[in-house]
């Protein structure tokens, strides 16, 4: 199975926001319960997500997505659990069966009241013309970016999943992450316990490199083309 971070994104030009210089060095992130308590801090909210949104809606998968993409389809990778949530995994051609989005999907917006899907592109029209955060049109409740928020609960069924795919694989490879964020770096963890091999390619040293079998540093890109190019090897 494959897990991926934020730096198998960058390639494609969305920025890893955690890193120096990233959007929330620049933006104190808005937590959870302020975004509830406030209608205020919940359109201050969106404005932000939609900067970043504009970021995700004008990117392209990039060659580690690509390479991904073949894994699963030739057989060799059963599900990728992803920290990110510019759905570029689906966009490069992983069914969305195959996908466990731990941190949620920023393509969408849901009201946290029923559950009702809005797009974003009707909750910039909201936003466009009343200057206010957007109601539910189904219930009335707060709508809500489908991604995870600092404070806020994970995802029970996505992390089940993870969980329960993590304790089947065979191998596990882990793609540009820091594994520093909580409890999402817990997997790579949980199968090293279960004795599971571990292999980390990143940019950077990550927290985890000493559970590894193998640690390849580099460009995601180049290192996950040249993994494809040698299973063409006859």
């Amino acid at each position: 199975m494959v897990f991926t971070g934020a730096g198998i994104s960058t390639e494609s030009g969305i920025p890893d926001f955690r890193s120096p210089g990233g959007f929330w060095t620049r933006h104190k992130p808005i937590a959870y319960a302020d975004f509830l308590a406030s209608a205020e801090t919940r359109l201050e909210a969106w404005r932000r997500f939609l900067t970043i949104h504009d970021t995700i809606r004008a990117a392209n998968p990039g060659p580690g997505h690509r390479a991904i993409a073949g894994l699963v389809a030739r057989g060799h990778v059963a599900c990728v659990i992803t920290q990110n949530i510019d759905g570029l995994d689906v966009a490069a051609g992983v069914p969305r069966d195959r996908i466990i989005e731990i941190h949620g999907s920023g393509t969408h917006a849901r009201c946290l009241a029923c559950g009702e899907r809005h797009e974003i592109a009707w909750v910039r029209d909201v936003i466009s013309s009343t200057a206010a955060a957007p109601a539910c049109t189904a219930c009335g409740g707060i709508v809500k970016s489908a991604t995870v928020s600092f404070g806020q609960p994970m995802p029970e069924a996505e992390m089940a999943a993870a969980r329960a795919a993590t304790l089947n694989a065979d191998l596990f490879l882990a793609i540009g992450s820091s594994l520093q964020v909580f409890p999402a770096a817990g997997f790579p963890v949980l199968a090293s316990h279960n004795r599971t091999p571990l292999v980390i390619i990143n940019r950077e040293e990550t927290g985890l490199d000493g559970l590894a079998v193998l640690v390849l540093r580099g460009e995601i890109g180049p290192l996950m083309e040249e993994l494809m190019a040698r299973l063409d090897e006859p």
